[in-house]
């Protein structure tokens, strides 16, 4: 299974040069990016580790693409994704995120089913990576 998550996720995985164009993009728009890591990849899993502090003051994508050689080359068995803030009055949101890098083995998700009063039933996702600690769900943690 494949995690679909963030704008790009039904393309192949984007190059480095795609990634540059993504980001030299994200910094016309005046767009502060950052980068983050995890290993726990549930869709409501909305706050990933920071690599660093944001990447405030760039111009060009070289910066940024250093710093995601960087975290990847630290987390080889995570996810890694690249966000880009917009943070004009009255918006002050994500205005894009892209993942730059995934496991080589994605565990994928379970689907439980819970009956109720009634006979109603809810269901719940949980991802195969948390039935390990963190740190050892892809692999060893190299910090």
């Amino acid at each position: 299974m494949t995690l679909r998550h963030g704008a790009f996720s039904y393309l192949p995985d984007l190059t480095d040069d795609e990634i540059a164009a993504q980001v030299r993009y994200a910094l016309l728009n005046n767009w502060p990016v950052s980068i983050e890591y995890t290993d726990d990849p549930h869709p409501r899993n909305i706050y990933w580790e920071m690599w660093g502090l944001p990447l405030f003051d760039l111009d060009e994508p070289d910066g940024v693409l250093a710093e995601i050689n960087a975290c990847r080359a630290t987390f080889p068995n995570h996810y890694v994704r690249v966000l880009a803030y917009d943070a004009r009055l009255g918006r002050q949101t994500t205005a894009l995120s892209f993942l730059v890098q995934r496991p080589a083995t994605e565990p994928g998700f379970l689907l439980t089913r819970t009956e109720g009063s009634d006979r109603r039933q809810t269901y719940g996702v949980q991802s195969y990576a948390t039935t390990s600690p963190e740190g050892s769900r892809y692999g060893a943690d190299p910090r």
